[in-house]
């Protein structure tokens, strides 16, 4: 995980999720929280993924405060 901020054990503030993530292109690695719906499991992520409107299912590490004081989530792997 580099260039992550791994995830304390000790709290819930940051952790691994599903998500359905709107992105122009999947080369990025980290999201802005408004482009990424968190989803209860990796099914209803790939179901409700629509890569023809650049929402694509994804497992993310986050929320983590960036250096500019952005929300984001970091791209563990995309699920397809």
């Amino acid at each position: 995980m580099r260039g992550i901020v791994p995830p304390d054990p000790e709290s819930s503030a940051s952790g691994m999720h599903f998500a359905v993530v709107y992105v122009p292109r999947r080369s990025r690695n980290r999201f802005a929280a408004n482009c990424v719906e968190i989803k209860p499991t990796a099914a209803d992520a790939i179901d409700d993924a629509d890569p023809d409107n650049k929402r694509y299912a994804a497992r993310v590490s986050g929320p983590s405060k960036s250096s500019e004081g952005q929300m984001i989530y970091y791209l563990l792997e995309w699920l397809d």
